[in-house]
């Protein structure tokens, strides 16, 4: 169940298998794990190239809710006066930073390995960021900025193409995980939710 770490952090741990929060702000900082909604694997990577395409590190659809090469922690996009601890609206770019690996959530035109799409790989680190890694957020419905509980599309700012996945799966160095790519169509299957994670409180205003 969720629980609030009283003290100095005043962190919020959430495990999505309780229900979505309605009232929890996704926060520059938080760490989460990002669950597609159609099937519901969390967007995954870990240290595998793609032996195709671009040959960076790989990005999939994973099964399994414990695993932790799938919590990415949310960044803004460089030289903004954006904080840790401040939420976001609908329309801003935003970066995802793989926490194991630190390497940022990337993409460009190369084909994705499986469907032909727009490959999403990961790419740089800490200090090394370019506008390959910046996503647009596009939340779905009324709301202006980002909860737990609501609908979002990612869509990569240089391409074009929105973050997707769907049931097509690898069969050899990634086995059962599932093709993640870029589709420039707003569709059914590109759309995500913050599932488990560690959420940051919201800022203080001074």
């Amino acid at each position: 169940m969720p629980f609030l770490l009283r003290g100095r952090l005043g962190l919020y741990c959430h495990n999505n298998e309780v229900g979505l929060q309605p009232n929890l702000f996704i926060t520059y900082g938080t760490v989460l794990k990002l669950m597609h909604e159609k099937t519901k694997f969390r967007l995954h990577s870990h240290d595998v190239p793609y032996g195709s395409g671009s040959g960076q590190q790989s990005v999939t659809g994973f099964p399994n809710v414990d695993d932790s090469n799938s919590y990415w922690i949310v960044r803004p996009q460089p030289d903004t006066s954006a904080k840790q601890g401040d939420t976001i609206k609908s329309g801003t770019i935003v970066r995802l930073q793989h926490m194991r690996t630190r390497k940022w959530m990337h993409s460009h035109l190369h084909a994705s390995p499986i469907s032909g799409n727009l490959e999403v790989s990961c790419f740089g680190g800490e200090g090394e960021s370019d506008t390959g890694d910046y996503w647009r957020l596009e939340i779905e419905g009324s709301g202006k900025t980002w909860k737990q509980d609501q609908r979002i599309r990612l869509q990569h700012v240089d391409t074009g193409g929105y973050l997707h996945s769907h049931d097509k799966k690898y069969a050899r160095i990634a086995g059962g995980q599932q093709e993640v790519c870029g589709v420039r169509d707003k569709r059914a299957d590109n759309v995500w939710l913050a599932a488990e994670g560690v959420y940051l409180p919201v800022a203080e205003s001074k």
